[in-house]
């Protein structure tokens, strides 16, 4: 049987967003269930709370993905700068496999290093600080054991708080640093890159030695437009949905 694997990032699903939720649904139900695999790099929701939170539309979201892991397709997450709370009980509900920051596949003979995209992000000095503290146990354990409408509530505060942070910070600041780029490939021992977040879909390649280098950007899902990576023995493909 042919592999065929598909990668996706940044769709940002909440309920104000209905449209792309319905166009993931779409998504699991058409290209996703003739897949051998898909990577979702990040970011599949505009922000989580905990996996408490069964709110309109990750319920649905949950039974969705379940049905596909159910079919035998491999379902793999990363957690994103905006989904990093989720866990274990999120990943026993749908059967999806949660991955490290960092991981690394053999993608058709080629070893691809995957990744969100927020932790190349190195010139942004202050979410990098964030970052750092907000993915302790203990400042998790602190968010995750207060009342569910108090973290709501502060979840909408801090995406409030963070676009006007954004605005203020130039576009250079927020996209990746190359030679963190560089030293994490050399580091994992990785030719090919692919990563979500900066929402600047494109291909890069680059040279490092005298050997070739490529770095593939996901395109972050928007209500009238989404993108998949797709992959198979042949090669890839930048497929719009």
């Amino acid at each position: 049987m042919k592999q065929n694997i598909i990668f996706i990032s940044d769709l940002h699903i909440s309920l104000e967003k209905k449209e792309i939720t319905q166009r993931f649904i779409s998504f699991l139900h058409n290209q996703a269930c003739n897949a051998s695999a898909v990577y979702i790099l990040g970011d599949l929701f505009d922000s989580w709370v905990g996996d408490d939170n069964n709110m309109p539309p990750n319920k649905k979201i949950k039974s969705e993905l379940k049905k596909l892991t159910d079919s035998g397709v491999k379902v793999f997450l990363q957690q994103g700068n905006r989904d990093f709370l989720i866990g274990q009980q999120f990943a026993i509900e749908t059967g999806i496999s949660l991955l490290d920051d960092y991981a690394v596949i053999d993608l058709f003979g080629v070893k691809t290093l995957l990744t969100h995209g927020d932790l190349l992000c190195t010139d942004d000095i202050p979410y990098q600080a964030f970052r750092k503290k907000s993915h302790t146990e203990e400042w998790q354990q602190n968010v995750l054991t207060k009342p569910l409408l108090l973290r709501l509530l502060a979840a909408r505060w801090y995406r409030f708080r963070s676009y006007f942070h954004k605005r203020k910070k130039s576009q250079d600041i927020m996209d990746v640093n190359q030679k963190t780029v560089i030293d994490v490939m050399q580091e994992y021992g990785c030719s090919r890159l692919i990563h979500g977040h900066t929402h600047r879909p494109a291909i890069h390649e680059f040279e490092i030695n005298g050997k070739t280098f490529q770095r593939f950007v996901l395109a972050e899902w928007k209500k009238k437009s989404a993108e998949i990576l797709h992959w198979d023995s042949d090669g890839y493909q930048v497929n719009s949905i």
